[in-house]
């Protein structure tokens, strides 16, 4: 029969030791290294609008704070749908993440024959970014210099045609909100983003768009395009010359604000979630970035994964009865 070893102090102590080491390592997450290779955030509009802004200098930030490479995927379509069914079924890795906002989330999925995704439940809903108010703006020649003028065109005529980012979008539904509330026969032109719609109105082939306030700031500093209202609360310190809806008597209930977030695929595990907050947060409390989001017409909302859900929930069950009771279909 073997005796077995004797153990010194020494000998216990490295036994405990390595036993320590293999059973943290047994107990690691799969993802405890992430992110191990690029992450990509599909933007789910054509380049050169708000969302794809946003999602510009959001990636080049969360790329230095992740230690990987961020790129921005567009994937316009079905009023943000095409991209947002996309990242709904994307594998929950956290390398596939969406900038989320009002048009794929609150509105796109409603305006479809089948809805594509639930837009709360089918997400996981990380890190809110900003908001933003919609610009109801005109051409310089069509003579309209505030709402006013827009209401007494659109009776005169019998109808004024106005220009948004796609079907469903955000300016879309907004036109629709005041063609009911107003009584107005607005007339929609659907563009394939924001830009070909720019490019319209500063033409004159359309007297007036609507779209989030974001891109259009160089158009007003210009005289290009002519800023009539903005749909927040408040006015923007970007163009505090330009009245609020809440303002305006006939528009107070007309007030709505685009949300920009971070979303990705449902059950991402809650480390990739963590993770991937912490970081947009740290960006967002930086000087720097809250000045370019201000200049873009954004106002910074950093938060938590649960409280970003909650607004998400809440703006959709304001936004998607009104959609539906437009008949906005894609």
């Amino acid at each position: 029969m073997m005796t077995p070893p004797i153990q010194t102090a020494t000998t216990r102590r490295r036994a405990l030791q390595w036993i320590g080491t293999a059973a943290g390592s047994l107990a690691l997450p799969a993802w405890s290294a992430w992110p191990e290779k690029t992450l990509r955030i599909v933007v789910t509009f054509p380049p050169g609008g708000a969302s794809d802004i946003v999602a510009r200098v959001m990636a080049e930030q969360l790329a230095r704070k992740l230690g990987q490479p961020v790129v921005v995927d567009n994937r316009p379509g079905a009023g943000g749908s095409v991209g947002g069914a996309l990242v709904a079924q994307a594998p929950a890795d956290g390398y596939t993440l969406m900038l989320s906002n009002s048009t794929p989330v609150s509105i796109g999925p409603f305006a479809l024959e089948k809805q594509p995704y639930d837009p709360v439940e089918g997400f996981t809903h990380v890190a809110s970014v900003g908001a933003a108010p919609c610009v109801i703006m005109a051409h310089p020649g069509a003579g309209l210099r505030a709402m006013t003028d827009v209401e007494a065109q659109a009776r005169k005529a019998g109808r004024l045609d106005f220009g948004s980012g796609g079907p469903a979008s955000i300016g879309h539904i907004y036109g629709e909100l005041m063609k009911k509330e107003l009584g107005l026969n607005l007339v929609h032109v659907p563009y394939r983003g924001g830009a070909p719609m720019t490019t319209d109105l500063i033409s004159g082939i359309i007297p007036i768009g609507i779209d989030v306030l974001t891109a259009y700031l160089p158009f007003f500093k210009t005289g290009q395009l002519v800023p009539l209202a903005v749909t927040s609360a408040r006015r923007s310190p970007l163009v505090p010359e330009v009245p609020s809806v809440a303002e305006l008597r006939s528009y107070r209930g007309l007030v709505l604000d685009n949300f920009f977030g971070i979303s990705g695929p449902p059950k991402l595990p809650a480390d990739i979630v963590a993770r991937i907050n912490a970081a947009t947060n740290e960006v967002l409390a930086e000087a720097d970035i809250r000045k370019r989001m201000l200049e873009l017409g954004i106002t910074v909302t950093p938060g938590t994964p649960a409280a970003f859900t909650a607004y998400v929930r809440d703006q959709v069950s304001a936004l998607a009865p009104t959609v539906r009771g437009a008949g906005v279909r894609l």
